[in-house]
């Protein structure tokens, strides 16, 4: 290139890369402070930037300059015990600058009592006792614990995939719900309020009756794309890798997921199967709160993405967006057949097919289903209903969770349920959280009779209860009254109970057992198949027994491998 074409050529363009999300720590002891700088730069300084401040005061500036510049804050540090403003305090107030940041308290023996109250009070994530020598043990394993959760959801909130839709349309709400069940990084733009979503529909030439769009990464513009469309698309729907199958596992909830787990780690070649994401109804749960492990609580979303991870690294197969539709033995092959047409062999069947919401055949629910209406999906809405008000049906734990969690978005939240109290169906820790909310209110004795609104959207609900009816505003309504088992698929194949839910061990030795040996304790009507979680006839409906349950399966599937 001759000198004068060098100066013609138009310059090079150069980027600005974007600045590492910040760690911010704030402690009033100086020695302390370095100390935890040090060791967080020392661990982490490579992904994220570490910010230091010396009191409560200081670090919400800090905070406040970060949320200015439109920085991402990824984790908060601060000691307890500070003068002016104690670390619990200042978590308070923090988590209104930065809410999606993970909280960390720093305490010394004495103070323990104040940070486990600070789990309710801040829904604080984590808390150190100091000293936390040596780092590498005690301070980077959970860092980077809390980071990895934090990352997985910052990556969902920024993702390449462009979802355009209305807020009140069920194919929208069905193709977010998917996308966040399955952890698929994915922006949601509703043309309604997003100038930006009107926009992409121009640019795309997509006509407004064509939602819901998305845009991949790749290009493509996908209109009113189906779940399995989509899917395919994303390469979240896969074909089996094998022919055959020490175990097929037919449900991805906790006891599922805790059979690939234990399946998978004992050398069995498993491969699980779930109709709509990995975690199952409890992947819908916005927090759970009695879990043995976790005393701050975990989202079944998180508690899903780790067993999922976890499967994968043990060498389970994993089949999302496949149904299970036909079960059959031959010889002593057992057989699943699944939606399009595929057959899974295997030498033993674990059915962990769960349970889905029971749905209200009210006047108004069904047509407004997925359009203010909403059986589960707390974490899919939740953001969009903020300052509106907002309906809970139901007087369990699920609906006390998602109350609980609403509460920080919603101008009001109401609480629905039919018993005269919540105690005997409601755990008395999320009892008392309600109690203690301001914008939660419970009605008991009370049912919906109708829901109402234009435009096939809900704007209000019809009540009874104990004052006569009543007319409540709501921008939309979230259902928990019970479940009903997924088994209509082995329909004449498994013995159930009046309910469907299926029978076992001595159940199933009652009800058609073939063979002269007894069956297993979680073994059905057909020998080497075994059923484990909610979907199983005496189940206790607790994460953690599902989670036993599809653990204890596999070792009783090692049994009937070996004498079959």
């Amino acid at each position: 290139m001759s000198a004068q074409a060098a100066a013609l050529a138009p310059a090079p363009e150069t980027t600005t890369p974007p600045r590492r999300p910040a760690i911010v720590a704030v402690d009033d002891e100086p020695a302390v402070l370095a100390a935890v700088a040090r060791d967080l730069r020392v661990g982490f300084g490579e992904r994220f930037r570490v910010l230091r401040a010396k009191s409560g005061s200081e670090g919400l500036d800090v905070l406040r300059e970060l949320r200015r510049r439109g920085d991402q804050v990824a984790m908060l540090i601060a000691d307890q015990r500070m003068p002016g403003m104690a670390g619990t305090e200042y978590l308070v107030e923090a988590r209104e600058i930065v809410p999606d940041a993970k909280r960390v308290l720093l305490t010394a023996y004495a103070d323990t009592e104040a940070a486990i109250a600070a789990i309710n009070d801040v829904a604080l994530d984590y808390y150190l006792l100091k000293p936390w020598d040596p780092p590498e043990e005690q301070l980077f394993p959970v860092v980077e614990d809390l980071l990895t959760t934090w990352e997985s959801g910052a990556a969902l909130a920024s993702g390449g995939i462009r979802l355009v839709g209305h807020r009140f349309s069920k194919e929208s709400h069905d193709l977010r719900d998917f996308l966040v069940r399955n952890r698929v990084p994915a922006r949601w733009l509703d043309v309604e309020r997003d100038a930006e979503a009107r926009e992409l529909l121009k640019v795309a030439g997509v006509d407004p009756d064509r939602l819901p769009v998305a845009l991949l990464e790749d290009g493509a513009v996908l209109e009113r794309p189906t779940i399995l469309e989509l899917a395919e698309r994303l390469g979240v729907a896969g074909a089996p890798a094998q022919d055959h199958y020490d175990l097929v596992v037919v449900g991805g909830g906790p006891a599922g997921l805790a059979a690939a787990v234990y399946g998978a780690s004992e050398g069995l070649k498993t491969v699980m199967v779930e109709r709509e994401a990995p975690g199952g109804q409890a992947g819908q749960s916005s927090r759970i709160e009695n879990y043995l492990g976790f005393p701050a609580g975990l989202t079944g979303s998180d508690l899903a993405r780790r067993a999922t991870d976890q499967a994968r690294r043990l060498g389970a197969e994993l089949l999302t967006v496949k149904e299970a539709v036909g079960l059959r033995a031959e010889g002593a092959a057992r057989l699943v057949e699944l939606s399009g047409g595929d057959v899974l062999s295997a030498s033993s069947v674990l059915v962990a097919s769960g349970v889905s919401y029971r749905q209200l055949d009210t006047p108004g629910f069904p047509e407004r289903t997925g359009a203010g209406i909403y059986y589960g999906a707390a974490m899919t809405e939740a953001r969009a209903c903020s300052e509106q008000r907002i309906v809970v049906i139901g007087g369990a734990n699920s609906a006390g969770q998602a109350a609980v969690y609403f509460s920080g978005y919603a101008a009001h939240v109401t609480m629905l349920v039919r018993a005269p109290s919540l105690d005997s169906s409601m755990s008395h820790y999320l009892i008392e959280q309600i109690e203690e909310l301001p914008n939660v209110d419970v009605l008991t004795g009370s049912s919906a009779i109708a829901a109402e609104g234009e435009d096939g959207r809900l704007r209000t609900l019809r009540v009874t209860g104990p004052d006569g009816e009543q007319t409540l505003d709501a921008d939309a309504c979230f259902v928990f009254i019970g479940a009903s088992p997924r088994t209509d698929w082995l329909a004449g194949v498994l013995a159930r109970d009046e309910r469907g839910f299926i029978l076992a061990g001595r159940d199933a030795q009652a009800n058609g057992w073939p063979l002269e040996r007894e069956p297993y304790v979680l073994e059905t009507t057909v020998p080497g198949v075994f059923v484990a979680g909610d979907v199983r006839a005496r189940s206790i409906k607790r994460v953690a027994s599902a989670v036993g349950e599809g653990s204890m399966a596999v070792s009783l599937i090692h049994e009937y491998l070996v004498e079959a």
